[in-house]
Formats: structure tokens, C-alpha cells, sequence
């Protein structure tokens, strides 16, 4: 059996800055009021019109606050 000699290479350089979203509650407020619209839509069409509108709106606004998280990241990305 031959013995290998260990490939020496040299590190690549840093590339770009990887961006984290900051922590947010909205995505566990959308998760839970679909999940709740799935749920009551067999319960209480009222309780599920609810859900769906708390829904939509956590939809709405996560979508602009990540809008404005991208447009606020340098050019270079």
C-alpha cells in the first residue's frame, strides 16, 4: 500500500459578507395564524376569516420589512 503525502493548499480568500435577516416574530405569527385557519375552517368560519386576515397581514408586512432589508444592503451584492 502506498502512503499518501498530504496536499498543502492555501486558504481562499474571504468572499462575500453573508447576510442574517434580523429576528423576527413574523414568521411564527404567520405559521400559527395559518395553521389556525386550516384548523377552524372545520370549526368557525368566523375564527377562521380572523386567522386568515391576521394571515394576510403578517404577510404583507414581512414582505416589506425584507424589502427593505435587501434595498438597504450595499450595491456590490
Amino acid at each position: 500500500m502506498s502512503e499518501r503525502t498530504p496536499v498543502e493548499q492555501k486558504a481562499t480568500p474571504a468572499g462575500e459578507h453573508i447576510h442574517m435577516p434580523e429576528p423576527s416574530l413574523l414568521p411564527l405569527i404567520n405559521a400559527a395564524s395559518l395553521a389556525g385557519a386550516i384548523i377552524f375552517v372545520t370549526l368557525s368560519l368566523w375564527l377562521c376569516a380572523a386567522c386568515v386576515i391576521v394571515f394576510l397581514i403578517s404577510t404583507v408586512i414581512w414582505i416589506r420589512s425584507a424589502a427593505r432589508e435587501t434595498a438597504a444592503l450595499p450595491l456590490e451584492h
